[in-house]
């Protein structure tokens, strides 16, 4: 997946201001790529799930170019390009009386021709999600009755079984404890290796992300003073980490881009948070 000049944000739609704009980030260019994972950090209002939602076509870039495979997701119809994108976004989704197989089954539906009718293909599909996930014994299970952690392992495995060339995860740690967190993080670096896939996820866990991702794309934030103005940052977790500081110190909590860690400043000192 790759970024050509792309400006993300929201065009206004009052009559009053037909033509207005409001532009969180523009000028980004990066690649994500397949068998790599990709962690896009920023501070809150940086614009994360905008670009999300702007790279998995759910919201028209403001300009430049969103390429997959090659071809502008502007011009590509949604039932074609969950064919080769696949989304995990952070609303719950309610599962009602389906059990985990039955949830992660709903993947294949982009693959399914008029009948909608699975094939033993696609019921093969399903079962190596479950497997590559480590859901397969939840797969009798209700959605309700599964933990939070649990719950998120489900969703990646209804994004893989729809068999896509990009991953996109937007802050699948949430409501997640700190194993579970862990588990997940470095279960999609995992996949991404195994797979070949492209993965990029959004996620407040900086320092485990510094840690198991292959590649970092910061959102820095911008100056109320000039909205618009950032871009995005890429590179290596090392040399990304330099960046850290400006984007999330806040009073005596600062990065340390040495040890990836933050740390607590006491009259001159530091300790490690």
């Amino acid at each position: 997946m790759e970024l050509r000049e792309v400006a993300i944000g929201y065009r206004s739609r009052s009559r009053r201001r037909p033509r207005h704009e409001l532009v969180l980030a523009r000028g980004l260019t990066a690649t994500a790529r397949p068998g790599r994972l990709t962690a896009l950090l920023g501070p809150n209002g940086s614009g994360k799930s905008t670009l999300l939602r702007t790279v998995c076509g759910l919201q028209p870039a403001l300009h430049g170019r969103v390429l997959v495979n090659g071809t502008d997701v502007a011009s590509v119809a949604p039932a074609d390009l969950a064919k080769s994108v696949a989304v995990v976004l952070t609303e719950r989704v309610d599962s009602g009386f389906l059990n985990v197989r039955e949830i992660i089954a709903l993947g294949r539906t982009p693959h399914l021709g008029i009948s909608a009718r699975m094939s033993a293909a696609d019921h093969e599909v399903v079962q190596w999600a479950l497997e590559v996930t480590g859901t397969a014994a939840l797969a009798d299970r209700l959605g309700g009755e599964l933990s939070d952690g649990q719950r998120q392992r489900v969703m990646t495995a209804r994004a893989l079984a729809q068999q896509p060339r990009l991953l996109i995860l937007d802050e699948p740690t949430s409501f997640l404890d700190v194993p579970s967190r862990v588990e997940l993080l470095d279960l999609l670096a995992r996949l991404a290796r195994e797979q070949n896939l492209a993965v990029l996820v959004s996620t407040h866990e900086l320092e485990l992300a510094l840690r198991l991702a292959d590649d970092v794309w910061l959102l820095p934030g911008h100056d109320p003073a000039t909205p618009g103005e950032q871009s995005l940052i890429t590179g290596a977790p090392r040399e990304v980490a330099t960046h850290i500081g400006a984007a999330f110190d806040r009073g005596r909590l600062r990065f340390d881009p040495q040890t990836l860690q933050f740390a607590v400043t006491t009259r001159g000192a530091s300790a490690t948070s």
